[in-house]
């Protein structure tokens, strides 16, 4: 957008808005003000008004085309993906359906259930075990490790700041009143049912996105989401259609790309980030340079819910080591390194 253009749009817009008649109208005063008080028609030659305005024509008709093929290709994109995530949600209940018969006609003897439980039981205890760095966790004096005790502390306080956000749903968003959004490192989508007694089509819903603004909902009827993005998206990326006449499906592109959003608006409650988990798979759709810092970040989550240093904190360790090796002759026994 130019400067000039940005410049008049909101001088342009109040005009049109006066015309009731739409852009016909809006036309009409235009070219009639060119006539009344300009030599548009007559200072260029003969023919000249009309091909300076045929090229104009031209150059934002071939710009509006290309704009609402990009949508076109858009909306069905996401119609591709819908109906590929509702054939596989299907496919999952299916399923899991036969699991659950399967689990009701295999009953288990006294004997292998025994061997199960102890298998579940020696799990249990060897993922405890590597939870704790040491051989037991406890001192000489029979108390708690300093650093274990320093870890449960942290543990608490995360958990009193977690405790009243919702678990994510499978799609790491939440399942709202009246919308649901799921969410990947990319982007993030909302299904909204509209509750009506009829097929919509776009000219009966209305739907305002901005930057850090989502309002939606029925035309007529009260906003069913109204409210702000906790970070912003791409404009040109962000699209939304209606799904079989009865949802509004709207899809929105992140700018940060490595951060999990806590809601769709900020009015809404917060599910907890922590607890978002991730596939494996997607991993392999981001580029080299965000993919190392994704596997990065949930690496370093792992190492700090084992008591273990991150990345960078092992990192700083392997420079003093590396300093101390270097330097026999001095004495660090009374250095503390954090």
């Amino acid at each position: 957008m130019s400067e000039n253009e940005a410049k008049f749009d909101a001088m342009l817009l109040a005009i049109a808005q006066q015309h009731e008649g739409g852009v016909k109208d809006l036309l009409e005063t235009i070219f009639s003000f060119l006539e009344r008080k300009t030599d548009f028609y007559t200072g260029g030659g003969e023919g000249a008004a009309e091909k300076l305005i045929t090229g104009k024509f031209k150059k934002y008709e071939a710009i509006a085309l290309e704009k609402a093929a990009a949508k076109k290709a858009k909306r069905a994109e996401l119609e591709r993906i819908s109906k590929e995530k509702l054939e596989k949600k299907k496919e999952e209940e299916k399923l899991e359906e036969q699991m659950d018969m399967d689990s009701r006609i295999v009953e288990l003897t006294d004997e292998q259930a025994v061997k199960l439980q102890q298998e579940i039981d020696k799990k249990k205890i060897s993922k405890e075990a590597t939870a704790v760095p040491g051989t037991s966790g406890v001192n000489a004096d029979g108390d708690l490790k300093k650093e274990n005790k320093e870890i449960d502390d942290d543990d608490d306080e995360e958990d009193e700041k977690e405790k009243n956000k919702l678990r994510p749903n499978y799609g790491n968003g939440a399942d709202m009143p009246n919308y649901r959004w799921t969410q990947t490192l990319q982007e993030v989508e909302i299904r909204v049912p509209l509750k009506i007694n009829f097929s919509a089509r776009q000219k009966d819903v209305s739907v305002t996105i901005t930057k850090k603004h989502l309002t939606c909902g029925v035309k007529g009827q009260p906003p069913i989401i109204d409210g702000d993005f906790p970070h912003e998206v791409k404009l040109e990326e962000s699209t939304w259609l209606i799904e079989d006449g009865k949802v509004l499906l709207i899809n929105l592109e992140k700018v940060n790309k490595m951060q999990w959003w806590a809601h769709v608006v900020t009015c809404d409650p917060e599910i907890s980030t922590k607890k978002v988990n991730p596939e494996p798979s997607k991993l392999s759709d981001l580029d080299g340079e965000t993919r190392g810092l994704v596997e990065k970040m949930m690496y370093d989550q792992s190492q700090r819910k084992l008591g273990l240093p991150t990345s960078d904190e092992q990192k700083k360790q392997d420079v003093i080591k590396k300093f101390m090796e270097q330097h026999p002759e001095m004495d660090f026994s009374k250095c503390k390194f954090n």
